[in-house]
């Protein structure tokens, strides 16, 4: 059973029951027990499986943000980091969904998912890594993200997330930005713009 099991997934990075129901509706759940005691699997949450001996890379880890909890993509300081507009690596995957606020901490590592309204729910791209398909916002939209939903209220405070300046310069369509802006429509978020505006001198 289990060589024809892993035949059939072995090209899913990650695989849920739902997704091992559609190919075998008879399957007995106890098997996935069975096959994580002989260290063939690895349940990574509740309903959420890969195979032991996958790679776990950074693109593998932005995979698994978006399977888990759906619909979601990357955003807030991970895709800060991605885009290297901040210099210090993280050890939480955030995303951005629809649904509710949740944590994880999961066999893989630790996940943050943030509620956004579903207006707000826009500007992801999809980029491909190793193989991976993963959801990630644009740069224009995680600067928006971030700073909706994080106090950041001085320029003070602006300045001490270390804002990679040429960076941000070179990658933020700032017309883009103003664009997305509107469909905000915050006043809080108008100010920390400009907060964030006067901090890389744009």
């Amino acid at each position: 059973m289990y060589l024809a099991f892993e035949k059939t997934f072995r090209d899913f990075p990650i695989f849920s029951i739902r997704d091992i129901k559609k190919r075998y509706p008879d399957f007995d759940n106890r098997r996935l027990v069975e096959w994580q005691q002989k260290g063939y699997i690895l349940k990574i949450r509740r309903g959420f499986y890969c195979f032991k001996e996958h790679g776990r890379d950074e693109n593998f880890l932005y995979y698994a943000a978006n399977k888990i909890y759906s619909p979601s993509y990357v955003s807030f300081e991970s895709a800060l980091n991605y885009y290297s507009i901040i210099p210090e690596g993280t050890f939480t995957i955030t995303s951005a969904t629809t649904r509710n606020t949740a944590n994880f901490e999961t066999t893989i590592g630790n996940y943050t998912f943030r509620h956004l309204k579903s207006m707000l729910f826009f500007a992801y791209k999809l980029i491909q890594g190793n193989g991976f398909t993963i959801k990630i916002a644009e740069p224009e939209k995680v600067i928006l993200d971030y700073f909706y939903l994080n106090k950041i209220n001085s320029l003070e405070e602006m300045e001490g997330m270390r804002l990679n300046e040429i960076q941000l310069k070179k990658i933020i369509d700032f017309q883009k930005l103003q664009k997305y802006q509107n469909i905000f429509n915050s006043s809080i978020l108008n100010r920390r713009v400009q907060l964030f505006k006067k901090a890389i001198n744009a």
